[in-house]
């Protein structure tokens, strides 16, 4: 995994630095916004992990500049802001996540490795899976020409399947790529959200999109469901 960490405190990117590598990953350091921006574009990274309180030009200008110039690599902010205002100003300006200082290794670790496996491309582009479709920046789901209402927890859960049409997922992957913030505390609850999908996306049509793959998990059909 190959990331980019914009961080101008020395200690905390010594810091990042050792303990990326030492978990496998490949790292480049740098202090400020616009050697970050610049970097950002000289090369291509599974991850930028980005300080808000940078010189030059903050974390959020160097992640609307980002998606601005559509780099699209996912951008998880590392700061000491924990304030609801900033982490929506981070969200809405592009990031894909966003961790507080002082923060718990095993969980930055596993929130970079569920970043690092979403697939490359603009987030906001509208989804299309057979006449299934989706627009992840209005939360807005279609089914030919019928709108469908999902929550926020039905939306991430058809994201992530919608992103990797004919891949089989298995349950705790679903578990670590739609619910980012951690595990829920049902152990069955993969099962019930696919269920309660069905019931919204296929069932009301005749469909079948969402397979069951009998031991390991679930999959979106490539052609978006056949008739039921």
């Amino acid at each position: 995994m190959r990331v980019l960490v914009v961080e101008d405190d020395p200690r905390l990117a010594d810091v990042l630095d050792r303990g990326l590598a030492a978990n496998g990953m490949s790292v480049r350091l740098e202090p400020d916004g616009h050697a970050g921006l610049a970097a950002a574009h000289e090369s291509e990274f599974d991850v930028i992990v980005l300080d808000v309180m940078l010189p030059g030009v903050d974390g959020f200008e160097v992640c609307r500049r980002l998606r601005d110039a559509g780099v699209w690599s996912p951008v998880l902010m590392l700061t000491a802001r924990t304030e609801t205002a900033d982490r929506v100003a981070g969200l809405d300006g592009g990031a894909d996540d966003y961790v507080p200082k002082p923060f718990a290794w095993d969980e930055l670790l596993a929130r970079l490795r569920a970043l690092a496996r979403r697939p490359a491309g603009e987030r906001r582009a509208v989804l299309t899976v057979g006449d299934l479709r989706m627009d992840p920046a209005t939360h807005e789901v279609w089914r030919g020409e019928a709108t469908i209402g999902l929550s926020a927890r039905e939306l991430a859960l058809l994201e992530t399947f919608m992103r990797r049409p004919g891949r089989v997922l298995s349950r705790g992957w679903l578990l670590e790529l739609a619910w980012p913030q951690g595990s829920p505390e049902r152990s069955n609850v993969v099962e019930v959200y696919v269920n309660y999908l069905r019931e919204k996306i296929d069932r009301p049509f005749g469909i079948v999109s969402i397979e069951t793959v009998r031991g390991i998990g679930y999959r979106l059909r490539r052609d978006g469901g056949a008739c039921g």
